[in-house]
């Protein structure tokens, strides 16, 4: 497989956590460190790009934050050099990515051009105009419905082009792809991974703190 680059924003507020989650501790390693460390330990990628924060480690380079998410990794996707053709952009809050879910979904992308990695939605899903209480209007078909992971891998000259081309506010763009989408570019979905979730609450946390003394416990 190519060498590729890891872009990583993290210049979140964590309004959601109450604190900065990014610093919060797993095993003795911070949440950003462990999302980062993901990448910076694979003898295929070539860097690691977080925007936001200061990390001071081998192959790891460190970007400024922009004003949402998509300006970061806009930032961090230019500071890329040229001669990497190949992206992962991963968000910061998802520790617990595995070696082998980041394969997955580059081995699609180099196939297909973009991929990302999702699971089914279990929950049942109602349209209503919020904030709640509010009336719910329908229930929405969820047999096509995804929830989307990351890494979510791509060309480095494909996303910096459907920026360039991004018909709406960067601070309406919540996923990588949906840029890709916007350029008229196919995306790819793979399986996701149940133990990547997103540190969004407190109980996340908790529940990521869980799955590594699962998985310890298991070996």
């Amino acid at each position: 497989m190519p060498r590729f680059a890891a872009i990583i924003p993290a210049a979140g507020k964590s309004s959601r956590f109450g604190r900065n989650k990014l610093m919060e501790v797993l095993d003795g390693q911070s949440v950003l460190w462990r999302s980062v460390n993901a990448f910076a330990r694979r003898a295929d990628v070539a860097g690691v790009f977080v925007a936001g924060a200061m990390i001071d480690a081998t192959k790891v380079h460190c970007v400024p934050g922009g004003a949402c998410r998509a300006e970061s990794v806009r930032m961090a996707a230019m500071a890329v050099p040229a001669d990497v053709e190949w992206v992962a952009v991963h968000d910061a809050a998802r520790p617990l990515v595995t070696s082998e879910l980041i394969d997955r979904v580059l081995t699609a992308a180099l196939e297909h051009g973009a991929a990302a990695p999702a699971l089914p939605v279990a929950l049942t899903i109602k349209q209503a105009r919020g904030p709640l209480p509010a009336r719910a209007e329908r229930t929405v078909d969820r047999a096509q419905l995804w929830a989307m992971q990351t890494p979510q891998v791509m060309r480095r000259h494909d996303l910096l082009e459907a920026f360039s081309r991004c018909p709406i506010p960067l601070d309406q763009i919540t996923d990588d792809l949906q840029l890709l989408e916007l350029a008229g570019r196919p995306v790819w979905l793979v399986p996701g991974d149940q133990r990547n979730i997103k540190i969004t609450q407190p109980i996340d946390l908790r529940f990521a703190q869980w799955i590594l003394e699962s998985d310890t416990a298991g070996n």
